[in-house]
């Protein structure tokens, strides 16, 4: 499938490029974005961020058509701040972040990403780390399944998925993706699957999510990637999930509002030191969800730094 970077316009015009700034791109992918940014730049540089070695070969040889202008990281952006300061980078002009599955992965059915394929079950965006999608699954006790299923996936038959789960593993454990998406699809009234899509979507983002941490990853880079922003400094994030554009949304909000006590009369509100970009949530133009089905779920936030 050809590669088509989500919301591309949108994200370049709220990043509003300087050409000799300093930017990250703390998901590279395939490097649609990046591209992006780097032919804005003049003297700039761009800093990226991937940890998929597939995703470091593809910056590899973008940062041979741009010599001297890319600096490319391998490490999880929750790292921010870790590997800026060991490079001797300060401030950051703009920074981007798109947040879940890349293209790549999930369309590599050895990944174990999609219900598509029927492939061992492990969903590790980083394929160095020890827990997978095959020990969440069969090592998990049921109420921490169930937890996982409601919370991260906002699954209404939650405790009947984990409970056939539970029993089926007593058997022999749960090796694949076709055989979780039978028991999920086994969990289900009939009625209800009439109704619905793939029965298995809102379980296999909650696997996800608490393999790789996600949401806790999110929580850690929000607050290290605005504390590096230049004045008029911009972050900007596509998130693909109700649960990171809540959590983005509301950290937003707390900093582009100051907190004064009713009692203190004021002529004027002090200004906060962040401001919301764009009062409302961006989402694809209906030309880009005919060209590109999965930017149907993509927002874009994005703030800056006064």
């Amino acid at each position: 499938m050809e590669h088509l970077p989500i919301m591309l316009l949108e994200v370049i015009e709220a990043l509003d490029i300087k050409k000799d700034g300093l930017y990250v791109d703390g998901t590279f992918g395939r490097g649609g974005h990046s591209r992006a940014i780097l032919d804005k730049l003049t003297t700039g540089h761009l800093i990226v961020f991937d940890q998929d070695e597939r995703a470091i070969e593809t910056a590899q040889k973008l940062s041979i058509e741009f010599p001297n202008k890319m600096t490319i990281i391998q490490s999880n952006f929750k790292h921010l701040n870790q590997e800026l300061d060991a490079r001797g980078f300060k401030n950051i002009d703009g920074i981007l972040l798109d947040l879940g599955v890349s293209s790549p992965q999930f369309d590599d059915p050895s990944r174990g990403f999609s219900y598509r394929f029927d492939t061992r079950l492990d969903m590790r965006m980083d394929l160095s780390q020890s827990l997978d999608a095959y020990q969440v699954i069969n090592h998990y006790s049921f109420e921490k399944l169930m937890h996982i299923f409601q919370v991260y996936g906002e699954e209404k038959f939650a405790k009947q998925i984990a409970r056939k789960i539970e029993k089926q593993r007593e058997i022999k454990p749960i090796e694949t993706s076709f055989e979780l998406v039978d028991i999920i699809r086994s969990a289900y009234p009939s009625k209800v699957l009439k109704q619905k899509g793939h029965p298995a979507k809102q379980v296999f983002q909650a696997i996800r999510i608490e393999v790789n941490q996600e949401l806790e990853v999110l929580k850690s880079v929000l607050e290290q990637a605005v504390n590096r922003l230049n004045p008029m400094g911009r972050l900007v994030i596509l998130t693909f999930h109700s649960l990171e554009d809540r959590m983005v949304k509301q950290y937003f909000s707390k900093l582009s509002v100051v907190d004064v006590p009713s009692k203190i009369p004021l002529q004027t509100l002090p200004l906060a030191d962040y401001e919301l970009v764009n009062r409302k949530v961006i989402t694809s133009s209906e030309e880009e969800l005919n060209q590109n089905p999965r930017a149907q779920s993509a927002k874009l936030r994005a703030i800056r730094k006064r």
